[in-house]
């Protein structure tokens, strides 16, 4: 055994937990090697949304890094605060410790209102370009002056339920994920599914509070660096009209219409998905 020769690389691999504070260490996908591009997952989620992201980029030379955000899939879930302000200065921690700049900053969903949130307030060189995924940005929920979107009595009916009947309210959430409900064949709804079971109960809950009253207009206005806004058409969680919102609040921003898509655009068109992440890194 001692005379194998054949090279395994695993003495380059790199770690797969980071500590952020005391008792509490995000799961980390590190792959590939070259420009960095940091992916962030949506709600109820984790980096392992990004399988069939990561795969096409590390085979076109950059380096990934999906970040699991605490109380989620293979990440820590302590029972404290969880609003954007919190996971956004996890994320720096981790790319402060990863000594990474220069990078793509890629948010899906309230992966999206989170990375909105750190290049607004912590971004320090980290990320030079930003991509928005079906962004919830610059808010999920309706107010007097911002008609779109979902009601906040509808966040007040899910929260209520991640309580009471938190299974159900993830198969209820999947119905509405893709365009149709037959838009994703049964054994990625079930893959999808068992990553939000991972989730923690309190983090679900508390995220869906911060889904539902914060306000991301005045951190929108401070983004300056490229970004890159990706929306399906028939998305029925962040509906379109956020996407048309984004492109007018963000100086320097590119709108893309997934045409034939609903939330789950990393899935329903997943080469369009990654040819124009690709294309837009490579800039």
């Amino acid at each position: 055994m001692e005379n194998i020769k054949e090279k395994t690389h695993a003495g380059k691999s790199r770690a797969e937990y980071i500590k952020v504070e005391a008792n509490v260490n995000l799961h980390i996908t590190d792959a590939g090697e070259g420009k960095p591009i940091v992916l962030i997952h949506g709600w109820p989620l984790s980096d392992e949304m990004y399988e069939y992201q990561y795969n096409d980029l590390v085979n076109k030379n950059f380096r990934v890094i999906g970040i699991t955000l605490r109380g989620f899939g293979k990440s820590d879930k302590p029972h404290g605060a969880y609003n954007y302000n919190v996971h956004a200065l996890d994320i720096k921690r981790v790319l402060d410790k990863l000594a990474i700049k220069d990078a793509m900053l890629v948010g899906f969903s309230m992966g999206g209102s989170i990375v909105v949130r750190f290049v607004s307030a912590y971004n320090e060189g980290h990320a030079t370009k930003l991509v928005l995924a079906g962004a919830a940005v610059p808010i999920w929920t309706q107010r007097e002056d911002f008609p779109y979107n979902l009601p906040q009595s509808v966040v007040d009916d899910l929260i209520k339920q991640n309580y009471e009947d938190r299974p159900k309210l993830l198969t209820d959430f999947a119905k509405i994920f893709s365009a149709t409900e037959t838009s994703l064949n049964e054994g990625i709804g079930s893959w999808l599914n068992g990553i939000c079971l991972s989730a923690s109960s309190h983090a679900t809950a508390e995220c869906l509070v911060a889904l539902r009253d914060t306000d991301l207009r005045p951190d929108m206005a401070k983004i300056t660096i490229p970004t890159l806004i990706l929306h399906g058409k028939k998305d029925k969680i962040c509906s379109f009209d956020l996407a048309e919102q984004m492109k007018a609040g963000i100086s320097d921003s590119k709108l893309i219409a997934f045409e034939k898509s609903g939330h789950s655009l990393f899935l329903e068109e997943t080469k369009k998905f990654n040819k124009e992440l690709i294309k837009f890194a490579e800039k």
